[in-house]
């Protein structure tokens, strides 16, 4: 890589991004060079040809190159949007595999990581994504290990789940860059509490995503996210947490309205419902991979959360 008095970002952009991420990645940039009062980063907007890129929001936003002619950069973002999944563009990674042999440092927000570890490039890389999706990303990539957490820095590979994630992970970066103390600064900036300990941003991620107010349903919700794929019954999770089945009854009816039994089927059937939208797996899969054994057994549960059968819903 070039030698330069700055650090370069590149962020790749797709249809449908999502803008907060998006600005979460280039804000803390421009945020260390006013605080600085020094010339720290500078920021590019990469397409992946000449035409502008509509996010997710209907913005339209125009790259100051097209992949094909980008220049190098030290860091390179990948911010694309719902249908990552189904992304394939083979010009950004031809200029993305250039960057990397010249020693560049490659991420992503969101939902990217699938665009990276479609092409290989997580591979051996430990890795994270928005968490309706992660789902479908263990079964189309088993062999590349995925953090459920907010952000994720593993050596020259950095992914976030999007939203405020990118923004502590940029931060975090800054830190490595220049740091804690600018670090801190740039937090403080933003009006923003980072949260340092992985444990304490994965309860805030789950606090946030469900609305949850009591600690003791938050860490039942916890512990029934880290077994979909199992048959485990609602008595083995009270018996983890330490607590009586009939206490977290009571728990989860005031928090929910439902039963721990109830949700956790709930849980179970979102996860489906991702896995058929978002995965090639037959039906009869997506019920072994939510530990159902029995495949009318999945078919009715579907049936009583969404009101269609799982294979109806795949077909719309």
């Amino acid at each position: 890589m070039a030698s330069r008095p700055f650090i370069r970002f590149a962020v790749l952009i797709f249809p449908g991004f999502p803008l907060m991420a998006f600005s979460a990645v280039i804000e803390p940039l421009r945020a260390a060079n006013t605080i600085s009062g020094a010339r720290l980063y500078e920021w590019i907007i990469v397409g992946p040809d000449e035409a502008t890129v509509t996010a997710s929001s209907g913005i339209d936003v125009t790259p100051h190159h097209a992949a094909a002619r980008a220049p190098t950069a030290d860091y390179i973002v990948v911010c694309s949007g719902g249908d990552a999944d189904r992304l394939i563009a083979s010009k950004p990674l031809s200029w993305i595999r250039r960057n990397l042999r010249l020693g560049a440092h490659l991420g992503s927000v969101a939902d990217g990581a699938f665009y990276l570890a479609r092409a290989g490039l997580l591979d051996d890389y430990t890795c994270t994504l928005h968490w309706q999706s992660q789902p479908a990303f263990l079964e189309a990539f088993p062999h590349v290990r995925l953090a459920r957490e907010i952000f994720v820095i593993d050596r020259t590979r950095f992914t976030s789940a999007g939203g405020i994630g990118a923004l502590d992970m940029m931060i975090e970066l800054i830190g490595t860059h220049h740091g804690r103390e600018l670090a801190r600064q740039v937090a403080e900036w933003f009006v923003h509490d980072r949260i340092k300990a992985t444990a304490d941003r994965e309860r805030l991620q789950l606090r946030l995503r469900t609305g949850i107010r009591d600690d003791l349903v938050l860490k039942a919700v916890a512990e029934m996210e880290k077994t979909p794929d199992r048959a485990d019954d609602v008595s083995a999770i009270a018996g983890r947490l330490g607590v009586s089945l009939g206490q977290l009854e009571r728990l989860f009816k005031a928090e929910f309205g439902i039963g721990p039994a109830e949700h956790y089927r709930r849980l179970k059937m979102e996860r489906a419902r991702d896995l058929l939208g978002h995965s090639k797996m037959s039906v009869r899969e997506v019920g072994l991979a939510c530990g159902y054994a029995s495949f009318s057994s999945f078919v009715r549960a579907y049936k009583a959360v969404f009101g269609a059968t799982p294979g109806r819903a795949r077909k719309s």
